[in-house]
């Protein structure tokens, strides 16, 4: 059978979306809490000699546009004059010639009160882990629920909510209707990342993870049987029943103990070194003032933030060389660098705006939906609302709103709140009756707190009386939610 080969060339068209280094820069700035954020200004106005700050002004406060660039009280004559230095600007960029572009530039102990520090680390426990995550091939439902979990951690790496809570902030926070299998999978993924014993959910677990990754010896299965069959014995430090009970000589249980002590039952406690122990005092990043007759206002908190211009200098070499008809070696590697810096600082100044802008734009939404809580104080008032539901308020897109809300707090009248405090997911009625999911559960948590301790509610009665008071929901849905507020059933209750 004659078999022949042919080549074809073909053409098609494809829609590929890439990010720029300036919408980059913007992702980065706006998920970034206050702390961090002036950290981060600061390093920019040391590291690039074009910018420099001004005196700072008042609160950012947009009007209907969005987009002030005007500073107030500017006169005419002014403003006129700020607006020429910036077409200069542009135009001196535009017109300088494109050949001459340039590139873009010990161990530890296992007692549980242990903390191992870390110094010369400027990279945050969070930004390691994130780093993990893109080595694997992740689908975007995959990516959303382990952004989920590295974010979920506690600061000493452990992963405490339940499969069952994680599902419902996924569905609150992401409009993810994720499986318990696709979370367990990702958990799974998680503890398989550096440091040994991340994602666990008690320091059992922490244990096992790190005694797992040793090769196989028998003091590796000492250690797991330890841990699976006498860890309240190895938790208080009995290490005389441990030694009986392992059958085991001095030099063994002195080599065990060793191992032990190579553990670390808080992979996650470097975070406070990494990232500087002020982050762990909240700084709150907007501040919501609500009046005696019900008006609601609020401001973006600048905290030590100045503003900041383009540095006259660099300004004027531009305008210096670009009038001149040739330039020497020197004088074009000085122009190089000089617009370099100046475009750089340009972006970092537009970035910042936009960070304001929309940081502003989601306060807003926020405040709209749930005007009632934010007069009130009461989580009953919390209306059911997701992240998509702020999108489609302000037009921006779900991942924006997620960064935005992402380790940012609200200080209101009744106490600072993380963002995400003011979400809540909806429970439908039989009946087509919206319910927020904050509001059911406050209402549960009164009618338990009010019952007769000698005679508590079971789940069933207490459907009944969450039915009663306008709330009608299922045993079923009752012990869920009791869970989730970690109560005890009825007979735990009793007194």
């Amino acid at each position: 059978m004659d078999q022949s080969f042919r080549q074809e060339q073909t053409q098609t068209q494809q829609n590929l979306q890439q990010i720029s280094q300036q919408q980059l820069l913007m992702v980065k700035l706006v998920e970034m809490p206050l702390v961090q954020f002036e950290e981060k200004v600061r390093d920019e106005l040391n590291e690039n000699g074009a910018l420099e700050e001004n005196l700072p002004d008042d609160d950012f406060t947009p009007d209907d546009d969005f987009a002030p660039d005007a500073p107030e009280n500017e006169t005419f004559d002014q403003q006129n004059e700020r607006e020429e230095r910036q077409d200069e600007l542009n135009n001196a960029l535009e017109n300088i010639g494109r050949d001459d572009q340039m590139d873009s530039p010990a161990q530890t102990r296992w007692a549980e009160d242990y903390t191992e520090p870390v110094f010369g680390n400027t990279e945050s426990f969070y930004d390691l882990l994130h780093q993990q995550m893109g080595e694997h091939d992740l689908n975007e439902r995959q990516q959303t629920i382990m952004t989920y979990l590295i974010g979920s951690l506690d600061e000493i790496g452990r992963l405490r909510p339940t499969i069952q809570e994680i599902r419902d902030y996924l569905d609150i926070y992401y409009y993810l209707d994720a499986t318990e299998e696709e979370i367990a999978e990702m958990i799974h993924l998680l503890q398989t990342f550096d440091p040994p014993g991340i994602g666990a959910k008690d320091l059992q677990e922490c244990l096992l993870l790190q005694i797992n990754r040793k090769a196989d010896s028998p003091v590796k299965q000492q250690m797991l049987t330890v841990v699976t069959r006498y860890f309240e014995e190895l938790r208080k430090n009995h290490v005389d029943q441990i030694q009986a009970a392992l059958h085991l000589d001095d030099e063994q249980k002195d080599n065990l103990i060793r191992e032990f002590k190579k553990l670390n039952p808080k992979p996650g406690a470097a975070l406070d070194e990494a990232i500087g122990k002020s982050q762990q005092q909240i700084t709150p990043d907007f501040i919501v003032d609500t009046s005696d007759d019900g008006q609601i206002t609020f401001t973006i908190n600048q905290g030590n933030i100045p503003e900041m211009h383009i540095a006259p200098s660099f300004i004027e070499t531009i305008d210096l060389y670009k009038n001149k008809s040739q330039l020497n070696r020197l004088e074009k590697d000085s122009l190089i660098y000089t617009k370099e810096r100046v475009e750089r600082a340009k972006n970092f100044i537009e970035a910042i705006k936009q960070r304001r802008v929309t940081l502003f734009k989601t306060m807003k939404a926020i405040i709209d939906v749930q005007q009632d809580f934010f007069r009130s104080g009461d989580d009953a008032d919390l209306r059911p609302m997701k992240l998509k539901d702020i999108a489609d308020h302000t037009g921006l897109d779900i991942s924006t709103i997620s960064r935005v809300c992402n380790q940012k707090y609200a200080q209101t009248r009744w106490g600072t709140f993380s963002l995400k405090h003011f979400f809540s997911a909806r429970y439908v009625t039989n009946q087509g009756e919206e319910l927020s999911t904050r509001e059911i559960k406050s209402a549960m948590k009164t009618i338990i707190d009010e019952e007769d301790k000698k005679h508590p509610l079971s789940d069933e009665a207490l459907a009944q009386k969450m039915k009663e008071a306008g709330y009608p929901i299922s045993r079923r849905t009752v012990n869920k939610y009791r869970e989730q507020l970690n109560i005890p059933k009825a007979s735990l209750r009793k007194s």
